[in-house]
């Protein structure tokens, strides 16, 4: 690639096809309490035991918005890195995850553009079981930081 496809002004350069990055962390009472200040959700799904525990969930879960928020941070923060936001998010969510869960967000590089700093990612975040909680695909775009 050259430097007129956008790349050469990123941190860490162009990403290959193929490449893959992971973010872990383990859910807590915190996460769904944190998320409620920014977005006000206050679902009982996720703060009322005895609700949860009755539902089809059978105890608390985080919400959605946390478990897709592990994305964000793995594409800024590892792959593509630096730089980079989402230009669309298409997800699918599967299972709930639930405090106490330790969640992996997975990305992988299926299409990097040779003009322009954009790549096409499968997305997934698993649960401690390997049981995938979200799927689908993003698109991204990479500043230049330099």
């Amino acid at each position: 690639m050259t430097a007129a496809d956008g790349w050469s002004g990123t941190i860490n350069g162009a990403p290959t096809v193929g490449s893959v990055g992971r973010r872990s962390k383990l859910l807590s009472t915190r996460d769904i309490v944190l998320y409620t200040e920014i977005t006000g959700d206050k679902n009982p799904l996720h703060y009322d035991e005895e609700a949860a525990q009755r539902s089809q969930f059978g105890g608390l879960i985080v919400q959605g918005g946390v478990t897709s928020g592990m994305l964000n941070a793995l594409v800024a923060e590892s792959l593509p890195g630096p730089g980079t936001v989402f230009l669309s998010l298409n997800l699918t969510f599967t299972k709930a995850a639930y405090v106490g869960d330790t969640i992996t967000a997975i990305v992988q590089v299926e299409k990097v553009r040779t003009d322009k700093p954009i790549c096409t990612l499968a997305v997934e975040v698993q649960n401690s079981k390997g049981e995938v909680c979200l799927k689908g695909e993003a698109a991204t775009y990479t500043a230049s930081l330099r």
